[in-house]
């Protein structure tokens, strides 16, 4: 059986490479896959060459350290093939996720795999690691009754996000994104109104709708000069749950003037951990669990702008780093 695999090699630079696997050892099977979702924030970092070399890797799956050629990726959606002699038969031709780079085919011990909902398609289940990364900024952020919320960053994340404040009985949810395709799908999602952030107008338009300055805002726009329209629409006390890995984007922050009284709470939000406050009471499979309950609620796979054959990825990647404003999530197929 021979893989093929795409390998980040240079900045903007992505290959395929071919290579032979073995039969599965006793305790793997062999999955052959059928759908991977390209990551529009964390892959571009990578793709673009803006990524901290030797930063070790979230997914159990992905290289120990960051550094080209690297093969990257973590949300594959596959078919059991081929199973090892000690794995049950139960496993053989199940649709199963995977943590995993784009690849065709690739080994794996059942326990590194989550097995598909029945009811739930292959597309809406590439959305798993973006959904649970939703839900741990939710569970971060804790929305209270009544609260005004901002949501900076309309891509994948943000909608997720934005479609699960929607079920909360908050007085007002506002987002924003320079994209005008994004905005429309953040209104379809549930945000009351979704404002361009390039407006000079754009701080007094976003309290106006908000009535007022946000209790909760959620920056996952991947821009860190975001956090500076984070800090000015947020209220005293309020809540600013950081989202985007930045890589190594610097900006400068306002933090003089009315910040140093504000009380605000800047809190990192990074779904590889569960909060403290809540470790005793949740776990992975429980977070899980939730994820594809909102997965089958949501079904997002309506935000799939395209799809694109393995050897036709560079184009998807060029698409996403060069007219942004024209994706909203891409889908890499095997069939």
């Amino acid at each position: 059986m021979k893989s093929q695999t795409l390998f980040f090699t240079a900045p903007r630079r992505v290959e395929i490479r071919e290579k032979s696997l073995p039969p599965p050892a006793a305790d793997e099977v062999l999955v052959e896959s059928l759908f991977s979702a390209i990551s529009p924030g964390s892959e571009m970092l990578v793709y673009r060459g803006e990524f901290p070399e030797n930063l070790a890797a979230n997914a159990d799956s992905l290289s120990a350290n960051l550094r080209y050629p690297l093969a990257y990726g973590y949300a594959c959606v596959g078919k059991v093939i081929e199973s090892g002699q000690a794995v049950s038969r139960a496993w053989q031709n199940r649709l199963v996720f995977a943590f995993q780079p784009h690849t065709s085919h690739f080994l794996a011990a059942p326990q590194a795999l989550i097995p598909l909902p029945a009811a739930l398609p292959p597309e809406s289940a590439c959305f798993l690691p973006n959904m649970e990364t939703a839900v741990n900024l939710i569970q971060d952020a804790a929305p209270i009754l009544g609260e005004r919320a901002l949501v900076l960053g309309q891509g994948i994340v943000g909608l997720l996000t934005t479609s699960l404040l929607a079920q909360f009985p908050l007085e007002s949810l506002v987002s924003a994104d320079k994209f005008p395709r994004r905005r429309a799908a953040s209104l379809e999602a549930g945000a009351a109104l979704s404002l361009d952030p390039a407006q000079s107008d754009f701080r007094s338009r976003a309290r106006a709708a908000l009535a007022g300055p946000a209790d909760l805002t959620l920056e996952v726009s991947g821009a860190p000069a975001a956090l500076n329209e984070a800090l000015a629409l947020t209220a005293f006390s309020g809540r600013i749950i950081i989202g985007s890995w930045y890589g190594q984007k610097r900006a400068p922050l306002d933090l003089g003037g009315d910040f140093h009284r504000s009380r605000i709470r800047l809190i990192s939000s990074q779904v590889s951990t569960i909060a403290p406050e809540l470790a005793g009471r949740w776990d992975k499979p429980r977070r899980f669990a939730a994820v594809w309950r909102a997965l089958a609620q949501i079904r997002p796979e309506k935000w799939i702008t395209r799809r694109f054959a393995l050897e036709e990825a560079a184009e998807a990647y060029r698409l996403l780093d060069e007219s942004p404003q024209d994706a909203i999530q891409l889908l890499i197929h095997y069939s």
